[in-house]
Order: structure tokens, then sequence, then C-alpha cells
């Protein structure tokens, strides 16, 4: 039954997550006007706002103008719904699942603002910083400092690059690298920034082997390190385990 619980609320937060991440961006707000086709403009009722049933029930359309939909968003709510789930398997019912889907949201809607716009707006680090430094607060690391240190290193590093690099690495990505550094520690951060350059070289040598890209293309890196991220929440201790011994 928890299973299929946080399942479900994981549709429904992706759904709102899909709409955070997509106005926030442009400076939209997340309440008006609601939820309507952005082709002709209708008002969506609630048979078109089931998370993902509604998308295949209208076969990825709009029922007016037939103008089609992203599947991004369902597989958004699908993504969080599975990522809710995990994250309740993962760390049963502890703090430390709060501590997951605070991360798990975060994430989430950096994904999608950064896949869509090439941006992580600062009010969404804004929300949600605090949140983390609340949980560091009343779940603190081992030892306290390494939160902390962990945000630093993680803010240092990056803008570091983004200084070599000469803008090759945008600001929010170094902020979002101090709040994830503030939940992770020293070494949780350190194994996000190996992991997100290691898939997003792998990924970008496909681009342009395939010629999707060009080898001066900008490419958002927020996708990368939110895979990098979910490796680590899942898997890190296991990783780091491996690594030191």
């Amino acid at each position: 039954m928890y299973i299929a619980l946080f399942f479900i609320f994981g549709l429904v937060f992706g759904s709102f997550y899909n709409v955070v991440g997509l106005r926030v961006p442009e400076k939209k707000s997340i309440v008006r006007p609601g939820s309507h086709c952005t082709s002709c403009q209708r008002p969506l009722s609630s048979i078109d706002l089931i998370p993902v049933l509604s998308y295949k029930l209208f076969k990825g359309k709009c029922r007016t103008c037939d103008s089609k939909i992203s599947p991004i968003y369902p597989m958004i709510e699908v993504s969080t719904g599975l990522l809710f789930t995990f994250s309740y398997l993962q760390f049963g019912w502890s703090p430390e699942l709060i501590g997951s889907l605070i991360i798990v949201s975060l994430l989430i809607i950096i994904f999608i603002s950064d896949i869509f716009y090439m941006l992580i707006p600062d009010k969404i680090l804004l929300f949600f910083a605090p949140l983390v430094i609340l949980y560091r607060f009343w779940i603190p690391t081992e030892p306290w400092w390494d939160a902390w240190l962990g945000s630093i290193i993680g803010f240092s590093l990056l803008f570091l690059i983004a200084v070599i690099s000469k803008g090759g690495m945008g600001g929010g990505d170094i902020k979002l690298f101090a709040v994830l550094g503030l939940f992770f520690g020293w070494k949780g951060i350190l194994l996000i920034l190996f992991l997100a350059s290691l898939i997003g070289s792998v990924i970008g040598i496909i681009l342009m082997i395939l010629k999707k890209v060009e080898r001066k293309q900008h490419v958002p890196f927020g996708p990368f390190i939110v895979l990098a991220a979910f490796i680590t929440l899942f898997w890190g201790d296991i990783i780091l385990d491996w690594y030191f011994r």
C-alpha cells in the first residue's frame, strides 16, 4: 500500500514540478493562469490533468487543437513517481526519507528547467536551500562540519572551473553545487562532480559522433549533475566505501 501511495504522490508532484520547472525560468506565476494548452490557450479540465493517463488517453495531443504534447511531461511524472517510491524502499520511515524527497524534488525541477531553458533559476535554489539547511540541523553529518565543507568545496570547484573556462560553467550550476554539497558532504560532492563529468563526456562524445551537436556547442550541464546526484543519493555510500577500500 505504501509503495502504491508513494508512486501516486510522485506522479502528482511530478506533474506540479513540470509547471514549476517551465514557468519559473520565464518569471511566470505557478498559480495563475491555470494549466492550459500552450497552442490554443484552452484551460485544461480535470480529465486533461490526470498524470500519465491523460497523455495516453488522448494520444499525446490536445483535445481541442490536436497539437502534440511533449512526451517529457509524462516521463517526468513517471520518473518522479519511481524516485519517490525508491526513496521509500531505500530509506523506509526514517528522517533520511525526508531528505531524499527534498533532494529528488529539487533535482527534478532543475532537470526540467535546464533541459528547456539551459537555466537554473535562483528562485528554485533559494526555496530549497533553507530546507536543506534545516534538514542538516535536524540530521547533522558526522562530523557536523562535513556538510558545510562540502558546500564550500562544491561552490569553489565549479567557480574555479567557470573562471578557467571563461564562462564555460553557468552561475546556476555553481550555486546548485553549493546546495548539494551541504546535503552530501565533501566526499559526496566530489563523487557527484566526477560522475557528472564522466556522464557528460560520454554523452557529449556520442552526440558529436551522431552529429547532434557541434564541438563547441553549449550543452546544459544540469541534467548530468542531476543524474550524478541520483546515483550518489542511492548508491553513493557503496561507491565511496568501495573506492576507499
